[in-house]
């Protein structure tokens, strides 16, 4: 029975040990299938805040992860529920942005900013190049790679976006999501 019961803990000791590092362990929560009709205001709210009507075609799910409200199309998550400027808002994420292709409220930082925001530091003004000068204080914003265009993070504005070009020090974006966090990493 000892022997037996030794075994047992060094299997689950192990287990813990040589477990995959990037496999996120929290889960999503209260994880419903929703018709389409079901979140036609969420759509419409996507589609009013990026400019055109956003795609939800497939297998739609609303879950819950760590505090924040989540739409997944085809078990992707693709739009968040965040409070921005003192009201709760559905945006996209950043799978969502890549995915219908959003080509509003953007920063675009260089090669030196990437590292720290994968890391999911604040964006400092020294990094943006290029931003959208209709960004105002408190504004959703996504970061994006300078060359590539591809999406690194999301956040809120701590400046206008005219500011943020001619910063040289100090905090531009405030981040919320980004490549390499746990809603980046579920696996659903």
């Amino acid at each position: 029975m000892g022997i037996r019961a030794s075994s047992t803990r060094l299997r689950q000791v192990l287990a813990l040990w040589f477990r995959p590092r990037h496999v996120v362990e929290k889960r999503l929560r209260r994880r419903t299938p929703v018709r389409l009709k079901q979140i036609k205001g969420v759509a419409e709210e996507l589609g009013n805040w990026i400019g055109h009507e956003v795609d939800l075609t497939g297998f739609l799910e609303q879950a819950h992860f760590q505090e924040t409200d989540l739409i997944l199309v085809d078990k992707v998550p693709l739009a968040m529920r965040i409070e921005v400027g003192g009201g709760m808002q559905w945006y996209p994420t950043l799978r969502g942005i890549a995915a219908w292709k959003v080509e509003k409220s953007w920063v675009a930082v260089d090669d030196g900013a990437i590292p720290f925001l994968r890391n999911g530091a604040d964006c400092m003004g020294a990094g943006i190049h290029i931003a959208d000068p209709t960004l105002s204080v408190g504004d959703f914003v996504w970061i994006r790679h300078q060359e590539t265009g591809e999406p690194i993070a999301t956040g809120i504005a701590m400046v206008e976006g005219d500011e943020m070009m001619s910063m040289t020090k100090g905090k531009a974006i405030s981040t919320i999501h980004w490549v390499g966090d746990d809603l980046w990493e579920l696996e659903v």
